[in-house]
């Protein structure tokens, strides 16, 4: 999948600085996999009550370089969601490649739980210890959504997705696909540690927002 953009040869990053930032995501998904274990126990027991179908949803993401990978969360909707969203809407009729359903009928009694808490995405710490994502980076986005992105829309490709970032405390799920990456250009563009440990702290009162994680 072709990352080629005019926009990623004004961003440089120092490979110390990149160093730094993967021994923090190994010792900040360790230790998240180790603190939410009794919660994700929990959580695993919820859905398998609730509804049938697996306990992790699996979905193909594009990362760091175009490169896929297959992202793990808490499944939140009904086993056959994927199938249903043509149900729901024309994807071929997106005005750009970015969507979000309000009071989607997919979602589960306990999907609804784990989305207003974000719960659905501690999987993802697993993601991060493989070295799939960041703890903090853009947002990771599905393969079919990116196959439409323009060449300068895939400058977000630069850096590893992360779990949270520029766009999960700052955006809405109402915000245009430019306007997202407008906000993790500046973030990459600007990027430092300390940058990363300010979106951290900010993403715990973010997910209680409505205008916030989602």
């Amino acid at each position: 999948m072709e990352t080629t953009s005019k926009l990623s040869f004004e961003i440089k990053f120092k490979p110390i600085v990149l160093a730094i930032k993967r021994l923090i995501d190994i010792i900040g998904s360790v230790f998240g996999i180790i603190m939410s274990f009794p919660i994700m126990l929990i959580i695993s027991i919820l859905i398998k009550i609730d509804s049938e179908g697996p306990i992790i949803f699996i979905q193909e993401r594009v990362g760091k370089d175009g490169k896929v990978f297959y992202i793990y969360k808490f499944r939140s909707m009904v086993n056959d969601a994927e199938d249903k969203l043509k149900e729901i809407i024309n994807i071929y009729e997106l005005e750009e490649p970015v969507y979000k359903i309000k009071n989607d009928p997919r979602v589960t009694r306990v999907g609804r739980v784990l989305r207003w808490t974000s719960f659905d995405e501690l999987p993802q710490f697993v993601n991060v210890l493989k070295g799939e994502m960041s703890l903090v980076g853009p947002r990771p986005e599905a393969s079919w959504l990116v196959e439409r992105y323009t060449p300068e829309q895939r400058v977000r490709f630069i850096m590893k997705p992360g779990i949270t970032g520029p766009v999960q405390i700052n955006g809405t799920p109402e915000l245009p696909l430019n306007a997202r990456i407008d906000l993790e250009f500046a973030y990459m563009k600007n990027y430092s540690l300390i940058k990363d440990f300010e979106i951290m702290i900010k993403t715990i009162p973010s997910i209680f927002r409505k205008d916030g994680c989602y």
